[in-house]
């Protein structure tokens, strides 16, 4: 299914406020309960929603990256550390190493990353859905409805039960 990034965008933001309800909802949820069902409508979401199609987390967010990531990019292509870091990444306020620009720098024209293999933790992780503990990442789970079209359908199916 091809993905409309601006009517995306204009949903995700108008769905914002009944999402951030439903998140103070879930919290009331037993933890395993709430793994569970997250779990499986992530798999359902991903089974509609292609990211090459998509790629909205690349183009306009940055992943954190540890040392680990620094360390293999930059082994990757052939620099030091610190050269990597001066080349691609800042601090942010949070003292975390993120990306200096959006789009991703290894973002393909055909959506595809460059560094796929080597690409950092935080992007093999995301959405972050398929977690353990989702309980303790509802607030991230909440901003990346505003990023990523997966989630946004998580929390809209989440949603229906909770409005019987």
């Amino acid at each position: 299914m091809k993905i409309d990034l601006e009517k995306f965008s204009r949903d995700c933001k108008s769905d914002f406020p009944a999402n951030k309800k439903l998140k103070e909802k879930l919290k009331k949820t037993k933890p395993r309960d709430l793994d569970s069902t997250f779990h499986q409508l992530q798999e359902e979401a991903f089974l509609e929603i292609d990211c090459l199609d998509c790629a909205n987390c690349c183009k306009t967010t940055s992943p954190i990256f540890i040392q680990t990531d620094i360390d293999r990019l930059s082994k990757t292509f052939r620099m030091k550390s610190s050269e990597f870091i001066d080349e691609y990444l800042y601090r942010d306020s949070d003292g975390d190493y993120v990306l200096k620009s959006a789009p991703c720098s290894f973002l393909g024209a055909d959506n595809k990353c460059l560094v796929y293999e080597d690409r950092p933790k935080a992007c093999r992780e995301y959405p972050h859905t398929n977690r353990k503990n989702m309980l303790g990442i509802l607030d991230l789970s909440l901003k990346n409805t505003l990023v990523c079209p997966a989630v946004l359908k998580i929390f809209y199916e989440i949603g229906k039960e909770y409005r019987k």
